[in-house]
């Protein structure tokens, strides 16, 4: 659905951009995460065929993003980082002009429906400008989706905004990935990346890794299980340590540390091991890195550098 091969963007001497290349199948929910200044929004202006590429090509939807931009444009939604609506329209008469250029077909109907959906019909004769960054922020995702396209791009679309407000858009971001679109989601919000992405690619300027948020984790950290016991007793960490499986262990007051790739495999055969050797488990957990963590890592390990490609690039 979205394609890119050596995608390049420079301005002047500055290269905002180097040699992007990626894959986004049909209805994936694709998570593109880098700092400020690296080169998200540009990215999105290019796919878009809102500003051309110095070199490489792209295509979305079919549509080469250079040659077809005008075709493409129709045919895709967009929320920029800056909503750009029409502060003295009413939200209603908004929504209603974007539809016209759009050559929707039953304008007054889908401007009912996405001002419903996003509870503002209730606000739909205010003017826009009266709105608080919420409201701003849900009619302006009104307006990206009016015409129903296929592929989606939205740029820090929870930005500033209340948790009600939030979690009511990544409801929404998860309505329309059950819907099958296909979506491109900048965000520095983590945590809903996580929650929504199928894949994520960490972005500095180059590509430094793509995956799914778990084999990332798995390719960058053991999976760590912790053991709570009732009492620490000697020689419970040598028998752990012995079990196929155990990368490492570590006894830490009433608790057994357990490193490992496979938790699923091993944890069975460390409890019943444990129990034989009279240990009493009260609980067992995992300590779950969090995609902030990945982030981080991959951030200050890459710098921006050197371009490292983690996992496949294609769905």
């Amino acid at each position: 659905m979205i394609h890119a091969s050596g995608l390049t963007k420079q301005f002047g001497e500055l290269t905002a951009v180097d040699r992007l290349s990626v894959d986004v199948a049909p209805g994936e929910v694709f998570g593109f995460l880098g700092p400020n200044g690296a080169g998200k929004t540009t990215t999105i202006r290019m796919l878009t065929g809102l500003i051309a590429p110095t070199n490489g090509t792209a295509s979305v939807a079919g549509f080469d993003v250079e040659r077809e931009g005008d075709y493409l444009r129709k045919r895709v939604g967009i929320l920029t980082e800056s909503p750009g609506l029409y502060d003295r329209l009413s939200a209603e008469r908004n929504l209603a002009f974007f539809a016209e250029m759009y050559e929707v077909e039953d304008v007054p109907g889908q401007v009912e429906r996405y001002l419903r959906m996003l509870g503002l019909w209730d606000r739909r004769q205010q003017e826009a400008g009266a709105f608080s960054k919420g409201m701003r922020q849900k009619l302006a995702i009104a307006r990206a989706l009016l015409h129903e396209p296929r592929v989606i791009f939205l740029d820090e679309p929870t930005s500033g905004l209340d948790p009600e407000a939030a979690h009511l858009v990544r409801d929404f971001i998860a309505g329309l990935k059950a819907e099958g679109r296909t979506i491109f989601l900048c965000t520095h919000n983590l945590d809903e990346a996580d929650r929504l992405c199928d894949r994520i690619a960490v972005f500095n300027g180059k590509l430094i890794a793509l995956d799914q948020p778990a084999a990332l984790r798995k390719q960058l950290y053991d999976r760590i299980v912790v053991f709570h016991l009732s009492e620490q007793k000697a020689g419970l960490d040598d028998i752990v340590r012995s079990q196929p499986g155990v990368n490492s262990v570590e006894a830490m007051d009433n608790k057994l540390v357990v490193r490992t790739d496979e938790p699923e495999r091993v944890n069975p055969n460390l409890i019943r091991a444990l129990v034989g050797a009279g240990a009493e488990i009260q609980f067992v957990g995992e300590v779950r890195h969090s995609l902030e963590d990945i982030y981080l890592h991959l951030i200050g390990d890459n710098g921006g550098d050197d371009q490292k490609e983690t996992g496949s690039s294609h769905a």
